[in-house]
């Protein structure tokens, strides 16, 4: 490890108890949700309190209740990344938008801002079950990504190709992204399962498609903020939810990695306060 201990997870929501040299006092009792807490530093906020730089703690309304602050705990770099895996070309109102994984902690965010956006999104899942979850996100239409014919079922729906694609595992899915991309089209991935995957070039050339290949954790300081501002605005004004399948506390978080690891339908919450005043994703 980087440093002799770490305290893991890098998201949370909470209440602002003290400030820093030079941070304005006003900030303190502020309800805040936070994100890359744990990003090249070693403590993260799987603890009681935990201290992260200013630029990183995102202010919640004064109202902000309980309910509000466990959904603000699951944006984080999952809401950061997929904002901007959607959004890194700017608006895609009356685009079509395909989310890779859109089941999944990003791709759900992704879907969600999409749609709000005035996009038309289409999905996919791993598995045939997932389907219903995602277009109760409000995607159009959800194929199975493993489906031999999902690039024609894909081209059937847009004729014309798919304009923004938010991938989730880009070594996996490029032939077939190549497959369904408009002219012009966005690829932002943010994962891949293969380190030096062969890309299928003069389809992705002819397409004059742009791949964009997204770092979270070194993304701009503009450019994480602008997103957690829309995020916050999303989750206050109700067009985003995230789904939490468990609420734990701090005692428990080797359960909760657990859960997640066998594939909780839903966040997980760690809570390191008896009230749950303050709450960080498992």
């Amino acid at each position: 490890m980087p440093y002799p201990r770490v305290v893991p997870h890098s998201d949370g929501a909470g209440v602002i108890d003290s400030v820093g040299s030079g941070v304005d006092a006003r900030w303190i009792g502020r309800t805040v949700w936070c994100y890359g807490a744990q990003s090249y530093r070693a403590f993260g906020t799987a603890a009681e309190y935990c201290v992260v730089p200013a630029q990183l703690a995102v202010p919640l309304p004064d109202s902000a209740d309980t309910a509000l602050l466990d959904q603000a705990a699951c944006l984080g770099i999952a809401g950061i990344t997929g904002y901007r895996a959607v959004f890194a070309d700017g608006s895609v109102r009356g685009l079509t938008v395909l989310v890779h994984g859109a089941a999944g902690g990003v791709g759900a965010i992704a879907t969600q801002m999409a749609v709000r956006d005035g996009a038309r999104v289409l999905g996919t899942v791993r598995r045939p079950e997932q389907q219903d979850a995602v277009r109760e996100l409000g995607a159009d239409q959800v194929f199975v990504v493993d489906d031999p014919d999902a690039a024609a079922r894909i081209r059937e729906v847009v004729p014309d190709g798919v304009n923004r694609i938010a991938e989730v595992d880009f070594g996996a899915h490029i032939d077939l992204d190549a497959e369904i991309i408009a002219t012009g089209a966005t690829i932002s991935s943010y994962f891949s399962s293969q380190d030096r995957p062969e890309v299928p070039y003069w389809k992705l050339s002819f397409a004059d498609a742009v791949l964009r290949l997204l770092g979270s954790d070194d993304f701009g300081p503009d450019v994480k903020a602008h997103a957690a501002a829309e995020l916050t605005d999303a989750l206050v004004d109700g067009t985003l939810h995230i789904p939490i399948a468990e609420r734990v506390p701090l005692d428990r978080v080797v359960d909760a990695h657990q859960m997640v690891e066998r594939g909780s339908r839903g966040r997980v919450l760690v809570l390191p306060s008896e009230d749950g005043a303050a709450a960080q994703p498992g």
